[in-house]
């Protein structure tokens, strides 16, 4: 029995150093040395090496002809696992917050630098209608939600006064940045670990929803916060 339990201690381990170093890899986009994955992980070269050995195999990590390892294309699989939890619990309050406030609401994520759209509903109630299809791009330096998601990536010197904005005051807003003629707002959800980069947006050609509906947006992107959350830890 002993025997059996320290087996399993180990490899609970491995597992937990195996997945620090998975994210460790992907957290660096100049890519991290088996050297550098030890001294972050604590361990010596040759165990952070045969962890990254592993991780290649699996397809979740490359090495590049300089010798670092970076994040590998299995990361899509997992990703695209992400994306249909986020969406599946996001579509259910987005439809209930739509209808509450009579405008089109989309949940975008970072994807390769840009904003997209991974869900947009459209209100039942609300007699105009903005079309925003699934799937729609557009940089992060315009756009509320742009900003909004821009302020949940690590802070950088490159920030705009927007960006900052967001960061401190928990949501952002824009005016004809993406749409010609329409107001955004946008609000982070706090997604477990940052693990994917989301927000709520609200987009309308009526300026006094904007302020009008900020509670309830706040609101719906706590929500959402907290049900991937328990969905993390069940």
């Amino acid at each position: 029995m002993a025997q059996a339990t320290g087996t399993s201690t180990g490899g609970a381990q491995t597992l937990a150093r195996g997945l620090s170093a998975l994210k460790a890899v992907v957290a660096a986009p100049d890519g991290l040395s088996a050297q550098d994955v030890g001294d972050l992980l604590g361990v010596h070269r040759t165990i952070a090496y045969r962890l990254l050995t592993t991780l290649v195999d699996a397809g979740l990590v490359s090495r590049g002809p300089d010798g670092k390892f970076r994040g590998g294309v299995g990361l899509l699989q997992l990703t695209a696992g992400a994306y249909n939890t986020l969406r599946a619990a996001a579509v259910p309050i987005l439809r209930r917050l739509a209808n509450a406030v009579g405008s089109t609401v989309s949940l975008l994520v970072v994807e390769n630098g840009e904003a997209v759209a991974l869900a947009v509903v459209e209100s039942e109630t609300s007699r105009y209608r903005i079309v925003f299809a699934e799937g729609s791009t557009h940089p992060l330096d315009r756009g509320a939600a742009g900003h909004a998601l821009s302020s949940i990536l690590p802070p950088t010197p490159q920030d705009g006064d927007r960006v900052r904005r967001a960061r401190a005051d928990g949501y952002a807003t824009s005016f004809a940045e993406v749409e010609p003629g329409a107001y955004g707002l946008a609000v982070p959800i706090p997604y477990p670990d940052r693990a994917v980069a989301a927000c709520i947006n609200l987009i309308t050609y009526r300026p006094e929803l904007i302020e009008q509906a900020l509670p309830a947006v706040l609101a719906a992107a706590a929500e959402l916060g907290r049900a991937l959350s328990d969905g993390a830890q069940n």
